[in-house]
């Protein structure tokens, strides 16, 4: 029989710390918001910076916040730099990848975490846990929430909804863009106003909050 390898380090610490459980009302649970910025969309592209913001008591805890660059061992491709600006050489003195999302794990232990589209950054940090013999936990988010918010709200959830397009309904200020910490703050806040809006109608729980698209498919039939 194989045996499995445990995870080490961060990774191990993660699994260890847990999650809150799927019935805990949003307010008490612990949440981390996360954004990354890349090299560009490719399998072969990585990691250049990783913003986090914890979310307790449904509050922002900046002071807990956590943003690093990363170097990557390619360069990051030109149309990528448009965006976010970080060059091959802003990049030479980061830390390395494996460093950068150790301390993002740790800031992940026992929280919820939270993404605007998640399938993004649900690709490529799931690939360095993978790594690490560990798995992502279920998360939370922005975009599905967001466009459940509308539907309730208007009747109609849209196909699409940018970050930018999110905290403009949202009636807030965007945070600097394309800098993964700015866009992790605008994600955060747009969060807990989803979740303060949801729950108004009915008491949300980080079951239901991580349940958004069920949700959406649901209300989409006849």
């Amino acid at each position: 029989m194989r045996r499995l390898l445990a995870p080490r380090g961060a990774a191990a610490r993660l699994e260890r710390a847990g999650q809150p459980s799927p019935d805990t009302p949003w307010r008490q649970a612990g949440w981390c918001v996360v954004d990354l910025e890349l090299t560009g969309l490719d399998r072969r592209d990585q990691i250049i910076a990783i913003g986090a913001v914890p979310i307790d008591d449904g509050r922002l805890t900046l002071g807990r916040a956590m943003y690093t660059l990363a170097r990557p061992s390619r360069p990051p491709q030109h149309a990528a730099v448009l965006v976010h600006k970080l060059r091959f050489t802003d990049l030479a003195d980061a830390p390395p990848l494996d460093e950068a999302i150790d301390l993002l794990l740790d800031s992940l232990a026992g929280r919820v975490p939270v993404f605007h589209t998640s399938m993004v950054e649900r690709t490529f940090l799931g690939r360095e846990l993978k790594r690490r013999r560990a798995r992502l936990p279920a998360d939370a988010d922005t975009e599905l929430l967001g466009r459940l918010w509308l539907r309730e709200r208007d009747g109609v959830a849209p196909a699409r909804l940018s970050l930018a397009r999110l905290a403009s309904v949202l009636g807030q200020p965007a945070e600097t863009p394309h800098h993964a910490l700015g866009d992790a703050l605008t994600t955060a806040k747009a969060f807990i106003a989803l979740a303060s809006h949801l729950d108004a109608g009915q008491p949300q729980t980080v079951g239901s909050l991580q349940r958004a698209e069920e949700t959406l498919r649901s209300v989409r039939r006849p």
